[in-house]
């Protein structure tokens, strides 16, 4: 067998198979000899009785193997598939995707004549399409790469393109691409619900009752199915709900110009290519604004687009043409995204380029398509929410590792049973088999699938209350588990409101100046210009720090591109041309005219501008670090005269022309507020055992005082600085200096918190010493999207589990490498709505924000009457569907709730509406939440199984059964434990102990002992003492259920440890509501209390009676309540003790760094 190693985002692996004849079939071959053998041996020679059970076995193992095929992917392609070496005899591949992008498929292979075309050859393509994306044999690679698009051609090839030519190169893209249309079939209840009916457990489980309705238990198993059904049709409801919500979103299929076949043709949306030209601007059509239909680059003009249903972002993005840009250079999609237009994005206003070559008919900018279909960014986002739908489970590989020493015990019991059974001759075989399977089938119960994932869907749902989304729901646990907290500056710890401080203009007066009138002209001129600030319907939107800038020197902007001083009538300044600010120049440029006369001002990072000044000022480098130590932002301002040339010449000056030989006018200085949250956010995650870091672009100094004043710095703070051909570490106000060296580093951590520059990357890189000192930094400052994702990266290799936060435009990269990303974006927290949420802020502490109500959609067209014009019986109508809508809206936690296209961002798996840093607080504490409900369910589950499994194999033995309705009451009873304990709300401080990362723990285990021999004696020493009491006839083990004084006493005693083993191992405090504040728990516990203080006392006979429970001898009853509490006293001192001595701790990540290190050196030196 061939496999072929793909190494991408999505596909990882990929093995060729090919499908066996029906005949020549695992599951169909020896089935064919088993039955004939069965028809011709057994049936003849045995009873018909005997015969008939044989063919019952044969036919179970039959369907069993079936069903495996439908359970594993592995197991399918042994039955059905055969292993082939070449790949032109396959018909089939199974594609192992990549980490956390889901289950193995088995796909077909295709094999596919290229359309006649000039390119075309006569060897056939080998494709195969998984998960809406085509993957292509390559001969070169020797393997299968991703569909390839035209990405990443140089900018010339992008200028001369003119489209498809032919009608034939048309039919080979249509052939290549497909249509630019989102395609994916609407499933029915029933083809889903058939689905859910599949999964193993559901089919372990309906095979459990089975053997409980033959055992005789009817109400307890019909009580178990219904409940089985219940819980699986939730699922499909919420997952059917999900994809006709992404159904709804469609390529617009607004009609177009493209221009085919050497002339400009009306096309739909849906009709695009990649590498068609196209005629893209606002378009209007039947009252509605239409989105973009694909990812496509703007060749010429620009255009103002609103980019929030892929980032979030509200703030309109300015988008330019590739002009200007050297042919050389590659188009990178991350880093030229100011050139790109997004699919499903809105175009606000558009401005033609009428100097490019290519006349568009309609007046529209010129651009040509990148990506369709499913390979757009709103494509890729879209089948990120499609294929995370799946049941999400906290911890599912240890999960099944738990399942599987719980079924070690279980095979004990039953192993145990089966050799005393098969010691009586006079025992049933048919009774003792199924009692050694109802032994083994115990140790998982019926609601252990939900009751994983319900943890995790409970956070989601009460994420979403609090306006943060998740389109990767396997992140919440890890956000339990997050050790490092990393932020950006600028919009995230700061406002993005910028308050303009003033102007230094000349470096021998080196203080600020906010008269304007007092301002050199020149200086004033380039700060109202050089901006990319501009009007979308009669409103100037842009960069906060530019408003700030035009406000302060009080001059306006007007819609033709012009600047003006508002006063005074004084000249204006016209700009021609922008070159936008790029991440990686760190510094932007105008050419403008001002009268008669060209000039080009440039603003920036001052030891950006600072390279490209003719005469550098004497005080330059001391003035802009006297603004940077205080945290102010300082941008350098420049200008440059230009020589007498055309307004087109002008508009084709290259940018380095334009942005050297200058002449500096002055530091403009901002002030940028820290939002009021920041620092008592960031205390707190530093005071729950939370290591803090901030990566920003802004200057070093700036990023020191900032994070000296959210407390990420608390200790003495050194900047490492180049100094000639070395490095050497630098405190702020320069007063102490220190020689860099990489094996220093950990030591020096330990006395002063750290900064790097994103200038210093290069030198750690090329030294080999990233994994020396980065996990040390708590401050990057002036660092670019890649050095913010290789910081990520690293601190992800050295064992730490990261949290980044950022907006969704300049992260994106360090937000999608986080174990778990935040994208927020500037917006207010939703309304809170409903009593769930009243009631939570009221548990929390939170003082409660008046409420408004959330409009529903189905009925905001219509006008609401106001309650006093109602009739009782319309307000009755009303009441109940604001209830009805509530249950929908709300959900139950048995299902995840639906991320919709505008909540989500591309950005990162969580997304934040909101204009503060606070959400990481509320992701921490539901993943911290999550992480203590998953391992309390789980050894509560221990402790009911093993309990179980002794009961069911010794008391078993000695004829101790329990009655139906028995089963049926305890089985409510732990059903109802389980749901309220999983909606324990979280508590709202952050606790500074940290919760157990494992279920594998020393804590866990020697619990689990512990508790379960406390179990064991009391059940012994209560058993033992009601057999006193028993008359002496022996008890048949395989005879109905008759009640007596043992039994009686072993149903009491189940039901306390069962109550017991809820209440000892609830895990309130710290992280979740205590038992006293979790009231629907603290009720359930009371009740079940009641019930078996009112059944040992024998209060109501006719409910004993009901139960099939006898009376009690004189004292019998008081012992087993004192018995009762001694136990639980125990069990909850043994816990308190462990949890006293085992706390959950930080991770142990410098000595993983250290192996990191030693790692990357050997391979180095290899």
């Amino acid at each position: 067998m061939v496999r072929f190693h793909v190494g991408g985002k999505v596909v990882e692996a990929v093995d060729l198979m090919k499908r066996r004849h029906t005949a020549w079939r695992l599951d169909v071959l020896p089935f064919v000899f088993l039955y004939s053998i069965w028809l011709f041996l057994a049936v003849p020679s045995l009873e018909f009785t005997d015969a008939l059970i044989i063919l019952g076995g044969l036919a179970g193992f039959h369907i069993l193997v079936l069903l495996f095929t439908a359970w594993s992917v592995d197991f399918k392609c042994f039955v059905r598939f055969s292993k082939v070496s070449e790949i032109r005899s396959a018909d089939a591949c199974k594609v192992i995707p990549a980490k956390f992008s889901g289950a193995k498929e088995i796909v077909p292979l295709h094999f596919q004549k290229p359309v006649v075309g000039p390119s075309s050859s006569n060897v056939d393509e080998i494709y195969f399409d998984f998960r809406k994306q085509r993957f292509i044999f390559s001969d070169q690679k020797e393997t299968f790469c991703k569909l390839p698009y035209p990405t990443k051609e140089s900018f010339g090839y992008y200028l001369k393109s003119t489209g498809h030519g032919t009608d034939a190169k048309v039919a080979a893209a249509v052939d290549k691409w497909g249509r630019n249309v989102f395609e994916y079939p609407q499933p029915t209840f029933q083809k889903l619900m058939k689905e859910q009916c599949m999964e193993p457990f559901f089919v372990f489980q309906v095979f459990c009752v089975g053997l409980w309705c033959l055992d005789e238990y009817w109400y307890y198993s019909l009580f178990t199915l219904f409940m089985l059904f219940l819980f699986e049709s939730t699922m499909v409801k919420s997952r059917l709900k999900t994809l006709t919500e992404l159904r709804r979103v469609r390529v617009d299929g607004q009609t177009l110009m493209v221009y085919r076949c050497g002339k400009w043709v009306k096309l739909s949306g849906t009709d695009l290519l990649p590498g068609d030209v196209i005629s893209i601007g606002r378009s209007n059509q039947n009252g509605d604004d239409k989105s973009v239909p694909a990812d496509m680059l703007l060749l010429a003009g620009s255009a103002i687009v609103n980019e929030a249903i892929l980032t979030g972002e509200s703030t309109p993005q300015w988008k330019t043409s590739i002009a200007g840009r050297g042919t050389e250079e590659r188009l990178s999609i991350r880093r030229d995204k100011n050139h790109i237009l997004f699919g499903g994005t809105k175009i606000l206003q558009h401005t033609q380029d009428k100097s490019f070559h290519l006349k568009t008919p309609d007046g529209g900018c010129v651009a040509v398509v990148l990506r369709t279909g499913f390979e757009t960014s709103q494509g890729k986002l879209m089948r990120t929410i499609l294929f995370s739908t799946e049941r999400v489970t906290a911890n599912s590989r240890e999960s099944g590792l738990f399942i599987l020493f719980l079924v070690f015990f279980a095979i004990i019991a039953a192993g145990y049973v089966l050799k005393k059974g098969l010691e009586d001759p006079t025992r049933s075989k048919y009774k003792l088999i199924l009692s050694c399977s109802l032994i083994i089938t115990s140790v998982i119960p019926p609601e252990l699938p939900m009751e994983l994932s319900i943890a995790v869907n409970t956070s989601l749902i009460a994420l979403a209350r609090r306006g943060i989304f998740c389109t990767e729901p396997f992140r919440i646990p890890f956000a339990g588990k997050v050790d490092i907290c990393c932020f950006d500056k600028t919009g995230t710890l700061t406002s993005d409101d910028m308050e303009f401080c003033g102007v230094v203009a000349s470096t021998s007066n080196p203080d600020l100046e906010s008269d304007v009138t007092k301002l050199p002209r020149r200086t004033v001129e380039v700060l109202s210009a050089c901006h990319s600030l501009v009007f979308v319907d009669n409103k100037l939107v842009g960069d906060p720090l530019e408003k700030a800038a035009l406000k302060g020197i009080d001059w306006i902007y007007t819609s033709d591109e012009k600047a003006m001083p508002k006063k005074s009538n004084g000249t204006g300044v016209q700009i021609v041309h922008r070159y936008q600010f790029a991440s990686h120049l760190k510094r932007m440029a105008v050419v403008v005219r001002i009268q008669e006369e060209f000039f080009a001002f440039v603003k920036g990072a001052p030891e950006t501008i600072q390279d490209r000044l003719i005469n550098l000022p004497s005080q330059y480098v001391e003035t802009y670090k006297k603004y940077t130590r205080q945290g102010s932002r300082v941008l350098a301002l420049a200008y440059k005269p230009l020589p007498e040339m055309a307004v087109s010449e002008a508009r084709s000056l290259d940018r380095d022309v334009v942005e050297s030989g200058l002449t500096f006018t002055g530091f403009a200085v901002f002030n940028c507020p820290i939002r009021p949250d920041s620092a008592s956010v960031l205390n707190e995650l530093k005071g729950s055992s939370h290591d803090l870091a901030m990566i920003t672009g802004d200057q070093a100094l700036t990023a020191c005082h900032v994070a000296s004043q959210v407390h990420i710095i608390s200790k003495p703070a050194l900047i490492l600085a180049p100094n000639g051909e070395s490095f050497k570490w630098v405190s702020p106000d320069e007063t102490d200096t220190i020689s860099f060296s990489d094996n220093e580093v950990e030591a020096l951590s330990d006395s002063h918190d750290l900064c790097i520059g994103g200038d210093c990357f290069e030198m750690l890189q090329r030294t080999g010493s990233v994994l020396q000192v980065i996990p040390y930094v708590k401050v990057f400052a002036r660092v670019a999207p890649e050095q913010k994702e290789l910081i990520l990266t690293t601190l992800k290799t050295v064992g730490r589990m990261t949290l980044m936060c950022g907006d969704g435009t300049n992260d994106v990269g360090a937000l999608k490498q986080a174990h778990v990303g935040i994208a927020l974006l500037n917006a207010m927290p939703p309304p809170q709505t409903g009593d769930a949420t009243s009631q939570s802020s009221s548990v929390d502490g939170k003082t409660a924000k008046p409420k408004k109500p959330r409009p529903s959609t189905e009925s905001s067209n219509q006008p609401v009457p106001s309650n006093r014009h109602l009739s009782p019986a319309e307000k009755q109508r009303l009441k109940l569907k604001k209830v009805l809508d509530e249950m929908n809206e709300e959900s139950d936690g048995r299902s995840a709730p639906v991320v919709k296209l505008g909540d989500a961002s591309m950005a990162s798996p969580f997304t934040a509406k909101h204009a503060s840093v606070s959400p990481t607080l509320d992701i921490i504490r539901q993943g911290r939440s999550t992480l203590v409900t998953t391992l309390q369910m789980f050894k509560i589950l221990g402790l009911n199984c093993l309990a179980t499994a002794y009961v069911l194999s010794v008391m078993y033995l000695d004829g101790v059964k329990l009655g139906d309705m028995q089963a049926t009451i305890s089985g409510i009873f732990t059903a109802a434990f389980f749901l309220f304990i999983s909606h324990a709300r979280p508590l709202q401080t952050l606790s500074s102990a940290r919760p157990h990362p494992n279920i594998f723990c020393a804590y866990v285990f020697l619990s689990l002992l512990g508790q379960f021999a406390m179990h064991l004696i009391f059940l012994i020493s209560a058993v033992n003492e009601a057999a006193k009491h028993m008359p002496e006839e022996c008890i048949e083990p395989d005879s109905e259920f008759h009640p007596n004084i043992v039994n009686t006493v072993s149903y009491m005693v189940n039901l306390m440890i069962q109550v017991a083993t809820f209440a000892v191992n609830y895990m309130g405090r710290p992280f979740n509501q205590s038992i006293s504040e979790n009231r629907p728990f603290r009720y359930a516990l009371f009740a079940a209390m009641a019930f078996f203080v009112v059944i040992t006392s024998d209060l109501f006979r006719d409910l004993n009676d009901w139960l099939k429970l006898v009376p009690l001898p004189e004292g019998m009853g008081k012992k087993l309540l004192l018995w009762a509490a001694m136990m639980f006293l125990g069990c909850y001192g043994w816990e308190r003790v462990l949890r006293w001595a085992f706390p959950g701790k930080m991770p142990a990540w410098r000595q993983r760094q250290k192996q990191a290190w030693v790692a990357a050196r050997e391979k180095k030196i290899i």
